[in-house]
């Protein structure tokens, strides 16, 4: 099942998530063929404030997992995370 995590970054952390971003960026790769989407969200003037990852895994569980141990929670940049089942419609 697809899975949407989206995460919502700290008021004023773009550092912590630029001193995080390569151990991030491996960390989503390590999922390969799971790993459906990722990118980060946007706030109007285009600085990275969150991130949004599709991932297909078993189950809440191993969405919870994945999203604990991803290097940016680590690093205490996420203010709140929502992790949701989701179908994908089109295209």
């Amino acid at each position: 099942m697809l899975y949407v995590i989206h995460c919502f970054d700290k008021k004023d952390s773009l550092q912590i998530r630029m001193d995080n971003r390569p151990a991030h960026v491996a960390y989503l790769k390590s999922f390969g063929d799971k790993l459906y989407a990722a990118g980060p969200t946007l706030d109007p003037a285009e600085n990275m404030n969150g991130s949004v990852v599709i991932l297909d895994l078993e189950n809440l569980t191993e969405a919870e997992a994945f999203a604990g141990n991803d290097p940016y929670a680590k690093a205490g940049l996420f203010e709140r995370v929502s992790i949701q089942p989701w179908k994908k419609v089109l295209p």
